[in-house]
């Protein structure tokens, strides 16, 4: 799986969890918290959409995740 797939099966799950966010600002450099306004609850469900979508599982990381493209690493990290 390409990191530009997995960005589109992002895209996919914000638009879920994050209706009324702009899909079309969403990028790989976009910030979560401060550009996304993903909180706690949204990382959740984010996190959850991703391991049933991609079939992987999230392992505790010592830094979080600070940007799409970081959570697309991860993901096509993951699943490889």
């Amino acid at each position: 799986m390409t990191k530009e797939e997995v960005f589109e099966g992002l895209k996919e799950i914000f638009a879920t969890i994050k209706p009324k966010l702009d899909l079309d600002k969403v990028t790989m450099d976009s910030k979560l918290v401060m550009d996304l306004g993903v909180d706690s609850l949204s990382m959740l469900l984010l996190s959850l959409a991703a391991e049933q979508k991609f079939g992987m599982q999230f392992q505790p990381t010592a830094k979080p995740f600070e940007t799409v493209g970081e959570v697309c690493d991860y993901i096509v990290s993951a699943v490889a």
